[in-house]
């Protein structure tokens, strides 16, 4: 079936593929009249690729200003106000995205091209190899916005690539082409690179230095990233998806002084803010490993991290990227002698209502101020909101920070975080979600268009809950959608706000404590106005203060195995393994110790099964 797949992929192509291969077989009579016709025809087209400019992805950020995405200019019916001004470094529309992907298969589709290539005989398989590769590749960036399921047949490109990779040299020339050709402009570049390399084979040590060598790390590297930022940025992802793939003692071997000069060296914002973003997280992966960790912290990476944490409340959306990650690392990973942590500085007096730091998924990071949440890790993280309704109206609103895939909506205590097979919000019988990004609404895992438009950096998103109607709606930038009311099949109490992010997402909060920009037309709670949250509920520590609490923790004998706050008073059926309560119990499908099927939940006590 696969071959059938691909030769029809093959056929579909422009030129297709097969063609090309078909005319080596042409007489040198052929090829000599497809030169004449060239040379008459194609002057505007450079016949050597060794002419073409070094980058095609030449990317000047301080020109984006002009392709700014703006919100509408009418205020609210109560004169609320409008977003904030976006920088000029805010992603580009999607149709700009989509119309330079275009362009991008178009430069490599041409059919000009197809006659550069019989024009050179001596490198027609590498040229015909590394051409197919960047279709490949170009063609799974645009259609990824439409894979919607958890578990689909991959797509045809995918699956070529992934045989192309089973190679050392078939390796090296998919990941040279991620980098070569995935623009900046599409949002979910970045995240495709870690999709391909996820699915790829792992390479070794030997072939990642030869990767090394193929880039010339780091002859120049750094003073080349001003005119070809997105080879840069997508050089950066490569680095930071590795080091976290092989982290260990792989891991150290990868990260070479000529590595670590060129990540620290593209820290400075003479560079695209995206180029800075992913060599800081390329850093933060690197760092995973102890002894990279310590290497890193002796090279100054403190004095690179300071200048940039000021960004993090930045309007500027990317530079607010920027600053969100330094923040991070030096409250997490490079602590500085005499700095205060974030969470000493935040004031949250009125803040009644925040993102839970203890109903997460691991590798989310919260802002200390409780609002704003970020993944970098490849797997879909999530989290709850600190605030539960079961009765009235409710509104909140967040705003869009980076425009690929996130889920956000609502989920009750039951919905089921399962960060490494992708299943968050929506996916279950539980919650319900908003992606605005492959513009579909998700319940149950399954999905559904809606009609909104893609939503863009900087895009406010709305979330009303009627739970006297049984409804929810949902509007972006003030348009609201028509009702849903599939999750009250399953549940009517019990709803948190929730979210759940792919790799290099990010968006921030407001459950009230500001003013709204968007509120409906109708009577509605906030959160912020309702909860409460004791003093230390509202401190969000750094990870390493957060496992030394841990550590000094005394549990009780009868705990729960797997909260360690309640008691352990559930026994399960069939198997008769305990060690849980009640409510963890709930969330178990199999037991945690064998794995097998649970029929029934009974509870003990005393050490004896109640009726």
């Amino acid at each position: 079936m696969i071959v059938t797949v691909w030769a029809s992929y093959l056929l579909l192509q422009d030129p297709p593929p097969l063609f090309v291969y078909a005319a080596r077989a042409f007489n040198s009579g052929l090829v000599c009249l497809a030169r004449g016709i060239y040379h008459m025809g194609s002057s505007c087209f450079s016949k050597d690729r060794s002419r073409q400019p070094p980058c095609r992805h030449h990317q000047n950020h301080h020109g984006n200003h002009r392709q700014r995405h703006h919100h509408q200019q009418q205020h609210g019916q109560h004169g609320q106000p409008h977003p904030p001004p976006r920088g000029h470094h805010v992603t580009v529309m999607h149709q700009s995205a989509q119309q330079s992907l275009e362009r991008q298969l178009r430069n490599v589709r041409h059919p000009n091209l197809f006659l550069t290539r019989l024009s050179s005989s001596d490198n027609d398989d590498d040229d015909d190899d590394n051409t197919n590769t960047d279709i490949l590749v170009l063609d799974t960036l645009s259609i990824i916005r439409r894979l919607v399921d958890n578990d689909p047949e991959p797509p045809s490109s995918m699956l070529r690539l992934h045989d192309i990779a089973e190679s050392e040299s078939g390796w090296l020339r998919v990941v040279l082409s991620m980098i070569r050709v995935i623009p900046m402009e599409d949002g979910l570049g970045p995240a495709v690179i870690t999709l391909l390399i996820d699915e790829c084979p792992l390479p070794t040590v030997e072939t990642i230095h030869r990767l090394y060598g193929a880039l010339g790390i780091p002859k120049g590297l750094p003073q080349e990233a001003l005119a070809c930022a997105a080879k840069h940025r997508n050089i950066a992802t490569v680095l930071g998806c590795l080091a976290e793939k092989l982290a260990g003692p792989k891991s150290i071997t990868m990260l070479t002084g000529d590595v670590l000069q060129y990540l620290l060296s593209s820290l400075n914002l003479k560079f695209s803010p995206q180029v800075v973003l992913f060599s800081l997280i390329a850093l933060e992966k690197f760092s995973q490993t102890s002894e990279n960790k310590i290497t890193i912290s002796n090279s100054g990476i403190r004095e690179h991290l300071l200048p940039l944490e000021k960004y993090a409340n930045s309007e500027d959306l990317m530079l607010r990227q920027v600053g969100f990650c330094a923040q991070w690392c030096l409250d997490n990973l490079f602590l500085v002698e005499g700095r205060p942590y974030t969470h000493e500085l935040v004031s949250l007096k009125d803040c009644h209502a925040m993102l839970n730091d203890r109903d997460v998924s691991e590798y989310l990071k919260i802002t200390p101020t409780g609002l704003e949440a970020r993944s970098d890790a490849s797997s879909f993280e999530s989290v709850r909101c600190t605030f539960c309704v079961d009765a009235g109206v409710w509104y909140y609103e967040v705003r869009i920070i980076t425009d690929g895939v996130m889920q956000i909506g609502w989920a009750t205590k039951n919905s089921k975080f399962l960060n490494q097979e992708g299943y968050g919000i929506g996916d279950d019988e539980f919650s319900f979600s908003y992606d605005g990004c492959r513009q579909l609404l998700w319940y149950k895992a399954k999905s559904r268009p809606h009609r909104h438009p893609m939503w863009k950096a900087g895009d406010i998103v709305g979330f009303l809950l009627d739970l006297e109607r049984q409804e929810m709606l949902i509007s972006l930038n003030g348009n609201f959608l028509p009702p849903e009311r599939d999750v009250f099949t399953s549940a009517q109490s019990g709803f948190f706000a929730a979210a759940s992010f792919m790799s290099f997402q990010q968006c921030e909060f407001n459950f009230g404590m500001k003013a709204f920009f968007y509120p409906p037309q109708v009577p509605f709670k906030t959160f912020n106005e309702y909860a409460t949250l004791a003093p230390d509920d509202k401190v969000i520590l750094p990870k390493h203060k957060k496992m030394a609490l841990l550590r000094h923790m005394s549990v009780s004998e009868n705990a729960c195995n797997l909260c360690f706050d309640r008691e352990a008073n559930v026994i399960l059926k069939p198997c008769n393994h305990s060690g849980v309560c009640m409510e963890c119990a709930i969330q178990l499908e199999q037991c945690h110790l064998c794995r097998g099927s649970i029929s029934v939940r009974a509870f003990l006590q005393d050490g004896e099964l109640q009726s």
